[in-house]
Order: C-alpha cells, then sequence, then structure tokens
C-alpha cells in the first residue's frame, strides 16, 4: 500500500505540475498588452471570438491528455494494466472520472486509479475556472 500511495503522490505533483505549468503558460500568452487590448474589443460571438474561445479549448485539451498519458505510461510501468490501449482506456475513464470497474486493473494498483479519479475532477474543475475566468476577459455584444 505505500508504494501505491508513494507512486499516487508522485504523479499528483507531476500533473499539477503540468496542469498549472500550461494554464501559466496560456495565461501569460493572453495576459500581453496587445491580447488584453484585442480582447477587449472581441464580440464573444465574432470569427475572432470563437478562434479565441477554441484555442484556449484545445490547450486545455492538449494539459488533460498529457496528464491522461503520463498515467497510463505509469500503469504500463507497474504492469497495474496489461497493454497500452487497455491502460489508456482505464485512464481515460478514470481521469474523466466515468470510471468502469476494477477489472481492468491490478487489484495491488487499485488506489493509483482513485487517485488519478480525484486528481481529474480537481484539474477538470481548475480548467474549468480557468476558461470561464478567460471567457470572462472578453466582452458580450
Amino acid at each position: 500500500m505505500i508504494e501505491q500511495f508513494a507512486v499516487s503522490a508522485v504523479m499528483v505533483i507531476v500533473c499539477v505540475v503540468i496542469h498549472g505549468s500550461g494554464l501559466f503558460a496560456l495565461a501569460r500568452a493572453l495576459r500581453t498588452e496587445a491580447a488584453e487590448e484585442r480582447l477587449r474589443r472581441v464580440n464573444a460571438l465574432s470569427p475572432r471570438g470563437v478562434a479565441f474561445t477554441l484555442a484556449i479549448v484545445v490547450a486545455m485539451l492538449v494539459l488533460h491528455g498529457l496528464e491522461i498519458w503520463a498515467f497510463t505510461f505509469v500503469y504500463l510501468a507497474t504492469g497495474a494494466v496489461s497493454g497500452l490501449e487497455q491502460s489508456l482506456y482505464f485512464s481515460t475513464i478514470s481521469y474523466s472520472t466515468v470510471g468502469y470497474n476494477d477489472t481492468h486493473i491490478a487489484e495491488q494498483w487499485r488506489l493509483l486509479g482513485a487517485f488519478e479519479s480525484i486528481l481529474g475532477m480537481v484539474l477538470l474543475g481548475w480548467s474549468t475556472a480557468f476558461f470561464f475566468r478567460m471567457l470572462g476577459r472578453m466582452e458580450a455584444h
């Protein structure tokens, strides 16, 4: 059980760093003086506003994808789940908190899957808050 907690703690830290760094970089890119000036004049439903929204969504999906793949590789490395497709599937359903059942993961690694679910819920919430904050910067016309 100690091994599960240690691996889970490392993965939580790694994923929070990935996510925080990614959102920080995205926010920083959007905060340049020119970007802020453009955002003040962008109609949320204009082509530019839609492109801005889509760019944020894609960037956040990339971050979540990196985190899902990180867990996928841990599942493979530990032998918790056999096979790349099965590991990716289990990681995705765990991260998204959809869940399925514990038959996909070795019993001695079940806590790792549970930690991924908790982490996924927190990081998805963080992304949602970030997304609405960025959208709030655009004028609604």
